[in-house]
C-alpha cells in the first residue's frame, strides 16, 4: 500500500510539472513584402504553421504595416497569442528602410524594453525580454538583431567587424545576473576567420558568445557546410522581379544567417539549448548549388516546405530550440513599453526616447534622475512622440528616466 501511495505521489508531482520549450527563428525575408511574389504573407504563415516559433526574428521589414501583415495574418495560426515590437525607423541610414524585427509568444515571453544601437551601416535592434516563469526568480533574455553588411572585401569586413563592436561593448552594460543573450541576424560572413566572427566568439566579451553549431571554416562555395547554408534558395531568379529585387541567385552555398548565444545556454539547469536544433531550416544538406526545392534536395524537409521557402526569399531560416525546466505563470499580459530608446542608452551627448501616446494615460512630462535618487531634469512631452534629450554637459555616470503618468523605468549611461 506504502509502494502504491508513493508511486502515486510521484506522478501527481511530475504530471504537475510541464517542461516547455521556446522555439527561436531569424528570417531574411527580403524587401517584405514589396518584392514578388505577391501576398508573400500567406507564404511565410504555412512555414511559420510548420516551425511553430516563440521568437520570430526577422529583417528586411519595409514598413510597420508590413510587421502587421506579419502579426495579424503570417502569425495568426499560431497556439499562443502574439504580440510584436515597436516599429522605429532606421537612424543610421534614413535612406534604407529595411529594418528588424521580433514577434513573440505573449504566454511565454514579455517585451521589457527595446532600443537602437546605431552603426556606422545600418541599427542594431536590442530587445529585452523576461521569460514568463511562475517563480519570483526571472530569467532575463536580451536579444539583438542585425543585418550586417554586405560583400566581400577588406572595407566590408572592417564595416562588419564595427557594427558587430555595437554589441559587445553593448554586452558590458548587461548587468542582470545570469543574463541570456541571443545575437542573430544576416552576418553576411563568409568565413571563420571574419574579424566580425571572431569579435562575436571573443572570449574577454563581458559576456561569452558561441556559435551553436561550432562549425569554424570556409563557409562560402564550400559543399563540406551545404547543410549550414541558407542563401541563395534560387539557381535562378528568373519570375522574381527585375534587378536588386529579384534576389541573390545561384543556389545554396553561402551561410550567411546566424542565430549566435550566450554560453550559459549551455550550462544552466533553468534554459538549456537542446542539442542538435540548430538547423538551416529547409536544406537537407544534400543541395549545393541548387535551388531549395529541387527535387533531388529531398530528406527530412517536405517538397511542399521547400517549395514554399522557395517562393518566400533568397535566404532560408535558422532555428533552434530551448527547453525551460520551470513552470510558466498562468497569467501573463502583453507590456507595450510607454517609453523606448530610439537611440543607444550609451552616449556622450543625447539620448532619444520615443512615447507611446495611445495609452489611456499620455505622459506629460518626464523625469531624470542620477544614481543616489536626485532629480536632474525635468523635460515637456508636449504630444510629442520623440523627445532629445542634451546630456552633452552632465557628469559622467548612471541615470534613469521615469514619466509622470505611468510605472515605466529606463537607464542611460552618460560617457
Amino acid at each position: 500500500m506504502r509502494k502504491t501511495i508513493t508511486l502515486l505521489f510521484l506522478c501527481v508531482s511530475l504530471c504537475g510539472f510541464s517542461q516547455e520549450t521556446i522555439n527561436a527563428m531569424f528570417y531574411n525575408l527580403f524587401k517584405f513584402p514589396n518584392s514578388l511574389p505577391q501576398n508573400r504573407q500567406l507564404i511565410l504563415k504555412d512555414i511559420l504553421d510548420e516551425y511553430q516559433p516563440d521568437l520570430f526574428m526577422v529583417c528586411e521589414l519595409a514598413t510597420e504595416n508590413a510587421a502587421d501583415l506579419i502579426l495579424n495574418t503570417s502569425l495568426q495560426n499560431q497556439t499562443d497569442p502574439f504580440a510584436r515590437a515597436l516599429f522605429t525607423p532606421d537612424l543610421s541610414d534614413p535612406a534604407d528602410p529595411l529594418q528588424t524585427m521580433v514577434f513573440y509568444n505573449t504566454r511565454k515571453l514579455t517585451l521589457v524594453s527595446q532600443q537602437k544601437l546605431p552603426t556606422v551601416y545600418r541599427d542594431i535592434n536590442q530587445y529585452s525580454f523576461k521569460i514568463n516563469v511562475a517563480s519570483n526568480n526571472p530569467i532575463y533574455l536580451e536579444v539583438f538583431v542585425a543585418h550586417l553588411k554586405s560583400s566581400t572585401g577588406t572595407a566590408n569586413q572592417q564595416t562588419r567587424l564595427q557594427m558587430v563592436q555595437a554589441v559587445t561593448q553593448q554586452l558590458q552594460n548587461l548587468t542582470q545576473p545570469d543574463t541570456f543573450v541571443l545575437f542573430a541576424g544576416d552576418f553576411n560572413f563568409y568565413r571563420a576567420t571574419e574579424p566580425g566572427y571572431q569579435e562575436i566568439l571573443n572570449p574577454a566579451n563581458a559576456i561569452q558568445l558561441i556559435d551553436p553549431i561550432n562549425a569554424p571554416g570556409t563557409w562560402q562555395n564550400n559543399a563540406a557546410f551545404s547543410y549550414l547554408h541558407t542563401q541563395s534558395t534560387r539557381v535562378s531568379n528568373a519570375g522574381f522581379g527585375g534587378g536588386a529585387n529579384a534576389g541573390a541567385s545561384g543556389g545554396l552555398d553561402d551561410r550567411f544567417d546566424f542565430i549566435m548565444m550566450s554560453e550559459n545556454f549551455n550550462t544552466s539547469t533553468r534554459l538549456a539549448y537542446v542539442t542538435d536544433t540548430y538547423k538551416a531550416f529547409g536544406n537537407n544538406g544534400n543541395c549545393f548549388d541548387k535551388s531549395v526545392n529541387d527535387t533531388d534536395c529531398s530528406g527530412i524537409f517536405s517538397q511542399n516546405l521547400r517549395n514554399n521557402l522557395y517562393n518566400m526569399s533568397d535566404h532560408l531560416p535558422v532555428v533552434m530550440q530551448f527547453q525551460l525546466n520551470e513552470s510558466l505563470s498562468r497569467s501573463t499580459q502583453v507590456l507595450k513599453p510607454t517609453i523606448w530608446f530610439e537611440s543607444a542608452n550609451v552616449h556622450d551627448k543625447e539620448i532619444v526616447l520615443g512615447i507611446d501616446s495611445s495609452k489611456a494615460m499620455v505622459p506629460t512630462k518626464l523625469y531624470v534622475y542620477n544614481a543616489v535618487g536626485q532629480m536632474v531634469e525635468t523635460v515637456a512631452v508636449n504630444n510629442q512622440s520623440s523627445i532629445v534629450i542634451n546630456i552633452e554637459h552632465w557628469a559622467a555616470g548612471i541615470y534613469f528616466v521615469k514619466t509622470n503618468a505611468h510605472a515605466s523605468t529606463l537607464k542611460f549611461i552618460k560617457k
